[in-house]
């Protein structure tokens, strides 16, 4: 079985760390950071871009030799409030003193210091509508292909309504022949709203060498390194998820699986 599902490896302090290196892949890192209210956090960006969101509750936040103030409003995913971002670039420092309960995600791509620190949210950013019927799906775009901040990183936040589908029709982006599809490697960050709840996602290509279903509880993380990856809520169970994607070339392009192209 592939090691493709990641639970949080503790409650507080960083409880995700992925990377090139344990991930198997190249591009894509990610960490989760679970703090609570007076707890400082630091690191270097080293030789990737980063961007900081405040998945949940509040902190003062320094990066790049700048005071950014007080960043961070929501203090649960599920108020679908625009998140409170920071991009960092390569080759900077970054610190942070939390004012409440916290949790913060760190997503990371290769950095080329093509572009500026600068606060991502919670201006500009609108909760939309992707799909129809069972299929429906709200999203917040943080730093998609049509927000040039990043070097490398896309990342975007989904809200999949109990019983809907999402990621779906199901797609993939792991090669690199440009317009028609793109290399990106991707994470899931999933939250489910309710005690014990959980979702479903499955990775699987075409040919069916990878073919993996797995149940997701809340702060699970799915890597997906190639393959199609759509993610189902059951009744009752409300998901998020957390998308951060990184590859060769910062587009985001993919190729239907071929069972669901009637759906198109």
């Amino acid at each position: 079985m592939a090691d493709l599902l990641k639970r949080p490896f503790g409650s507080h302090g960083k409880v995700h760390n992925i990377n090139p290196e344990n991930a198997g892949w190249r591009y894509v890192g990610f960490d989760l950071i679970r703090l609570r209210a007076g707890e400082k956090w630091a690191e270097g960006t080293g030789a990737n871009e980063v961007i900081i969101v405040l998945v949940e509750g509040k902190a003062k936040v320094q990066a790049a030799g700048i005071d950014w103030g007080t960043l961070g409003e929501r203090m649960s995913v599920f108020e679908k409030t625009p998140p409170h971002c920071l991009y960092v670039p390569n080759d900077s420092e970054w610190s942070l003193e939390t004012t409440t309960d916290a949790t913060i995600a760190i997503c990371k791509a290769p950095g080329k210091s093509g572009h500026k620190p600068r606060k991502i949210g919670p201006d500009g950013i609108s909760l939309t509508q992707r799909g129809e019927g069972v299929n429906a799906r709200q999203i917040n775009n943080i730093a998609m292909e049509a927000e040039d901040y990043c070097d490398s990183l896309l990342v975007t936040e989904v809200f999949t309504p109990a019983g809907h589908w999402s990621s779906y029709p199901s797609h993939r982006h792991d090669e690199d022949d440009y317009p028609n599809i793109t290399y990106l490697e991707e994470t899931y960050y999933h939250r489910i709203n309710a005690s014990g709840g959980w979702g479903i996602q499955r990775v699987y290509t075409d040919d069916l060498t990878l073919n993996e279903t797995m149940a997701v509880y809340d702060g699970d993380v799915v890597c997906v390194p190639r393959g199609h990856h759509p993610c189902g809520a059951p009744h009752g169970f409300e998901m998020y998820y957390l998308n951060v994607m990184a590859g060769p070339r910062r587009k985001w392009r993919f190729i239907s699986a071929p069972e669901v192209e009637h759906l198109l």
